[in-house]
């Protein structure tokens, strides 16, 4: 099954989401590149700071989801959308990026270490990849998830969904230097506080935008709105309010890879 994602549930939480993406960007020194990709740009909120950064770039946003790019179309005018698989994307013969961008995407994309040789032939020499990636997949906001959907009667229905994975900035940093780039490579971890008078539930809201709606879509209809009211109950008990909104620590890891000019 193929899950479809909701712009409007994933928006939820929209700053919270945005900080580092500016914070990823605001380490890419390019000056005047003339093609800028966000490769996972999602409804396209995040890819008009891209225009704003680079106001006499040609600004694409991809993504693999119809939904976001509908979205994005519908909302962020002079920037080209449009709809691709991301590893498809990579292998395409097509003019050089000069600045390529992917924000909270690659971890969806099994085995991702292995399609970095291809992401930085895309890039044009002297260019620059930057991308980031969660790094908190350990955390019971992930862990809470996979036990319930282990369970019965859940775990026929959840058992091959797709799950999000990634590397620490180590791996990443050795591998793109294998390539021959020039590598900055960190991670941060967000203390994010969610206000539980806005949202009862505000964790499960976040998990259901990104790492959990595949499980939430892959069950049926009669069983969902249990799942649903357990996966809360169990996420308030590890997040609690302790009167001042719940704090979700968030893990990131941030990369940024420029490729040698040509001699």
């Amino acid at each position: 099954m193929t899950h479809r994602w909701d712009p409007q549930r994933y928006l939820a939480y929209a700053d919270e989401r945005g900080r580092p993406f500016v914070e990823l960007v605001a380490r890419v020194r390019a000056d005047d590149p003339r093609r800028v990709v966000d490769l996972g740009c999602g409804p396209g909120n995040l890819t008009a700071l891209l225009a704003q950064r680079w106001p006499a770039a040609r600004v694409e946003g991809v993504d693999s989801s119809p939904e976001m790019i509908e979205r994005a179309t519908r909302d962020v005018p002079g920037i080209d959308f449009r709809v691709a698989d991301l590893r498809a994307w990579a292998a395409a013969a097509d003019e050089p990026v000069d600045v390529l961008v992917s924000n909270a995407t690659l971890q969806w994309v099994p085995g991702h270490l292995d399609l970095l040789p291809a992401l930085v032939d895309r890039v044009a020499p002297g260019g620059t990849l930057a991308f980031q990636v969660p790094g908190n997949f350990d955390e019971p906001s992930h862990v809470i998830r996979a036990e319930l959907a282990a369970e019965e009667p859940y775990a026929p229905h959840t058992r091959d969904v797709a799950v999000p994975a990634a590397h620490g900035a180590a791996p990443y940093l050795r591998a793109l230097q294998g390539l021959g780039c020039e590598v900055d490579a960190w991670e941060t971890t967000y203390l994010h506080i969610l206000d539980t008078a806005v949202d009862p539930d505000p964790v499960f809201t976040w998990v259901s935008g990104t790492g959990a709606r595949p499980t939430l879509q892959a069950l049926p209809d009669d069983l969902r709105p249990a799942f649903e009211e357990e996966l809360k109950r169990r996420l308030r008990a590890a997040y609690p309010d302790s009167g001042h909104g719940v704090v979700l620590p968030f893990r990131r890891v941030f990369v940024v890879a420029t490729r040698p000019a040509s001699h």
